[in-house]
């Protein structure tokens, strides 16, 4: 690489530095910029003719007729979603864009399984959907949020050729799931995507071409493009022997994926637990301690974003190492799994009920019930442990053949199989929560905003309305929780209103 060359890459990003972020997601590198936007047109003279400032064709945009947009993309057919091709109706991308932002992700697991699925599905796109992925973005910037990395990274791959806000996010994923290499070369590969000084010496180092990412930094320095917090952190991480030398650094006042690895490549791993939630794939690869792994997988799958059994192998990977918080939950799997394997009815009866309380404690219910309630239905229990059993089987993916057998003790138990069932008509209510769930699958009478989105066919913002009343009813608003549970019954997802009905019922969940 030639001072030429650096000084050229260097002069480009100048002139970049000072525009503003390419996304509301404060947390993405700066890995890629766009081009400085052109300056505005001279005016014209009044009462004169215009002046043609030189012989070259006016800037055009140029779109290719009949394409299809990016924003229809999805990679869960309607076949699959049991949802509508025309999923949004007569809604303007923008009208979509800020109810997906609004959205909250930290409802419960079944809403955030419905909301992953309407994010990945495929669908027509709206009406005034152009070339530019508009809505597409803002699907991936919400399973960003919520953490759901692999489902986004599906969702990018599908674009043939992903601009620089595209990249930016791809890029990023790769950094925290350690596919950085893959991000590097199509970096490399494509210039239009113009790297940033940081992420240029970072793929120029991860390439192995160390003189070449040094004479970047060293030319950066020399033009005043380099501020001294990215100073010295590029010089710790280009020299190893300096970093060991020198004091810590000092965290960075907004951490990006690019930043931490960085961190981490000098031995100054910053912990993710109080980062956004997609950090803590990070903590997974195989750098991260087992504690580090055990707390990031344990957030990421009370979110819904990694397959539970990724946890059942971490809390079976080694002998808890202390007591208290997490370990006591690996402990608790751990003796219940191996009751479950033997078959011993008296060894699960015990170990039921500590691994219930360890795994609420971290919100963790329907994790384990999808790890052992097929199982646990198998054992005969009585007292605590076949209550619990009950509890499980009704968090459970199939709870109703789980449950279609069972027989009621107490008017709780006989509501919460009527839920299970599809029919609570006739059950007594037992708390305040049931005599809100009720009247859902009765004939409830809806809002009128409600119905003017039924109209419309906006089945997309009815499932975002749903999540949201569901959500802030639980917290403040009773009467929101029959009306989101209405709406999933009135689109037909009766399985969702079921499942999250019993979540309901069974979940501490209060905000």
């Amino acid at each position: 690489m030639t001072i030429c060359t650096a000084f050229s890459i260097l002069a480009g990003a100048a002139g970049l530095r000072a525009e503003a972020p390419l996304s509301a997601i404060d947390w993405l590198s700066e890995s890629v910029s766009t081009p400085a936007s052109a300056p505005a047109a001279t005016p014209a003279v009044p009462d004169e003719a215009p002046v043609t400032q030189d012989a070259l064709p006016e800037d055009v945009t140029t779109s290719v007729l009949g394409a299809p947009s990016p924003d229809a993309l999805g990679v869960l057919s309607p076949k699959v979603t049991g949802l509508p091709a025309a999923l949004w109706g007569d809604a303007s991308v923008a009208e979509i864009r800020e109810a997906i932002a609004r959205t909250r992700t930290d409802s419960l697991p079944a809403l955030q399984g419905l909301l992953m699925t309407l994010l990945l599905a495929e669908s027509d796109p709206p009406s005034d959907a152009g070339n530019e992925g508009t809505l597409l973005l803002a699907r991936i910037d919400k399973l960003l949020a919520m953490g759901a990395l692999e489902q986004a990274q599906a969702l990018m791959d599908m674009v043939e050729e992903p601009d620089p806000a595209l990249f930016r996010r791809s890029f990023d994923v790769d950094l925290l799931t350690g596919n950085e290499d893959r991000g590097c070369e199509t970096m490399t590969a494509t210039p239009s995507l113009a790297p940033t000084l940081p992420a240029r010496i970072f793929c120029l180092a991860r390439a192995g071409d160390w003189n070449a990412a040094a004479l970047t930094l060293e030319t950066a320095r020399a033009l005043g493009q380099v501020t001294e917090d990215e100073d010295a952190l590029l010089a710790r991480f280009l020299d190893p022997e300096l970093a060991e030398n020198l004091d810590q650094l000092p965290p960075p006042p907004r951490m990006t994926p690019l930043d931490w690895r960085m961190y981490e490549a000098i031995g100054e791993t910053f912990p993710t637990t109080t980062l956004p939630l997609a950090f803590a794939h990070a903590e997974l690869r195989d750098p991260a301690g087992w504690k580090a792994q055990l707390d990031a997988a344990e957030r990421l799958a009370r979110s819904g974003v990694i397959d539970p059994n990724l946890l059942a192998g971490l809390y079976s990977a080694n002998k808890a190492a202390a007591s208290g918080g997490v370990w006591d939950r690996v402990q608790a799997f751990q003796r219940l799994d191996e009751a479950l394997n033997a078959g011993d009815a008296s060894a699960v009866a015990r170990a039921l009920p500590i691994a219930w309380s360890a795994m609420a404690a971290a919100e963790l219910e329907v994790v384990l019930a999808d790890l052992v309630a097929n199982r646990v239905s198998d054992i005969p229990l009585e007292g605590d442990a076949a209550n619990i059993a009950l509890r499980l089987e009704l968090l459970a993916p199939d709870y109703s053949q789980l449950v279609k057998d069972k027989v009621a003790k107490t008017p709780r138990e006989d509501f919460l199989l009527g839920l299970a069932t599809g029919d609570v008509a006739d059950r007594q209510a037992p708390d305040s929560m049931a005599r809100m769930i009720v009247p859902a699958f009765g004939s409830p009478t809806l809002s009128l905003d409600t119905l003017s989105l039924v109209a419309e066919g906006r089945t997309g913002e009815l499932i975002l309305l749903a999540i949201d009343r569901i959500t802030t009813g639980v917290e403040s608003d009773p009467s929101g929780v029959t009306e989101g549970l209405a709406i999933l019954q009135r689109l037909g997802m009766t399985d969702t209103a079921r499942r999250t009905a019993l979540q309901l019922m069974l979940l501490e969940r209060r905000g």
